[in-house]
Parts: C-alpha cells; structure tokens; sequence
C-alpha cells in the first residue's frame, strides 16, 4: 500500500513537473487563434511547424543563438581555467594567507548582482565596452568565478598529495603538474563546472539586458523579450524561439553529464 501510494505520489510530482514543458511544445505548434481559444494544454486545431522557421529568421534567434554561443564559449572556457589556476595556486603552491584569500573570493558569492548595475555601467562606458560582447563576458567571469573556485579548491584539495611528491620526484614543474596530472585528474569538476557556467551565461538576462542595446548584439534571453514589443501577443512564436533556445543547453549536457555527478561529489568531499 505505501509503495502504491509512492508511486503515484512520483507521478504526480512529474506530471507537474512536466506540465509547463508540455504547455511550451503544444503551444509552440499552434496558431496564434489556436492559442487563444483553447485551454493551456489543448491539442492544436492545426500543426504549425512553420513558427519555428519564423522564429529562426523573422524572429531573429540565429543572430540571438550566434551571439550567445560567441559569448559563452569564451567566457566558460576562460573561466574553468582560471578557476582550475586559482584553485591549484590555493591548494597546492602554499601562498601565505591563501585561506584568508579563499574568503575572499567566497565573499563575492554574497554580492548581489543589482547592487553592482550603477558602478559597472559607469565603469564599462569609460573603458568603451559598454553595449559589447567583451564587456558583458568580463562581468559574467567576474561573478562566476567564485563558485567555480569553490568547486575546484574542494576537487583538488580531495587529490592526494603523494602525487605531488611523485610527481616532482620526476623532474615534473609546478606547471607540468597542474597541466598534465592534476588538471586531467580533475576533469569531472570541470566538466561539472562547463555544465553549470554554460547554463548560467547561457540564460544570463540582467547583464545583457542592461549592457546590451542593439538589437544585433543581444544574446537569447535578452532576444526573446524583445518578441514581445515586436510581435505583439504572438505566443506560439515566442515559445518556438523558447524551444529552439534549450537546444545548446540540452547538446552541452549531454557531451558533459557522465562527469556532472561525479565532480560535483568530489568537491562536495573536497
């Protein structure tokens, strides 16, 4: 009897779960008539995969998806690495005060992004990067690295150190054990962190919002409130431009997902 009622508890709990998914894709292929006549998850009158093409081209999400690939793909790589530096240089080359510098950088997890929008707008029209793709790369690096130090100090502190020894035992360099033996060592925590910092600027929207004015250099989540000034009450369009954003996300993840659990564990322990 209580696994009965387990069981429909679970599907229960994923019935709503999946209850705005599915609302998304059915209204994704429906007329805006459709949309407006029937209830949340009618079946359409008629299939309308063309609002999918419509929103690639008259839409604008190819110029949306290009720009936000552009900066993703710059800022998580860069970012993984200087957090995978930073994390080594904390954890390994006995810095004075690395602690103290470890709170540091734990502090800036506590900072709300809100509180920065006046000074960094200030700061990036001075230094010609405000409505940039750089600009808006530089001020997601800043908030991301924290929590991708602390994932990485916590893998690499779970790392035995009789590696370390064995390694320059060999004639290895700092360099050459943080590139050839640590780093590889720690590809789970990385990929676990090119998972959750993709996601994260993938569906950033405040920064881009805000340092982003023209149209041509904005990336998704920016893009697709801009259907709304643009196309009216145009839903079934906007959730295709919806659906066809989740594509990346969904491709990163599976390339990524056999390490996500395993490095988030090992910096857990760490």
């Amino acid at each position: 009897m209580r696994l009965s009622l387990f069981y429909v508890f679970v599907i229960l709990m994923c019935m709503i779960w999946l209850s705005p998914l599915l609302f998304i894709v059915l209204s994704s292929i429906k007329s805006t008539a459709d949309f407006f006549t029937g209830n949340a998850l009618s079946l359409p009158g008629e299939i309308r995969i063309r609002n999918f093409a419509d929103a690639w081209v008259n839409g604008n999400m190819a110029v949306y998806i290009k720009n936000g690939l552009k900066v993703s793909f710059i800022k998580v790589p860069a970012g993984v690495l200087i957090e995978a530096l930073t994390a080594f240089s904390l954890t390994r080359l006995n810095i004075p005060g690395s602690k103290k510098i470890f709170v540091f950088f734990l502090i800036g997890m506590m900072i709300p992004m809100q509180v920065t929008l006046v000074a960094l707008n200030i700061g990036l029209t001075k230094i010609g990067l405000i409505n940039t793709h750089l600009g808006l790369i530089l001020v997601q690096l800043g908030f991301g690295l924290p929590f991708g130090i602390l994932v990485m100090r916590g893998f690499f502190r779970s790392i035995p150190g009789e590696i370390d020894e064995s390694a320059k035992l060999d004639g290895c360099n700092n360099l050459r054990l943080f590139y050839n033996i640590l780093l590889p060592l720690a590809k789970p925590a990385a990929a676990s962190l090119i998972i959750l910092d993709f996601l994260a600027s993938w569906n950033e929207f405040l920064f881009s919002s805000i340092f982003l004015t023209t149209d041509s250099l904005r990336t998704v989540p920016a893009g697709l409130m801009s259907f709304f000034g643009e196309f009216g009450t145009d839903y079934p369009l906007f959730t295709a431009g919806v659906l066809i954003s989740i594509i990346p996300v969904l491709i990163i993840y599976v390339f990524c997902q056999r390490f996500f659990v395993e490095g988030i564990a090992g910096a857990v322990k760490g």
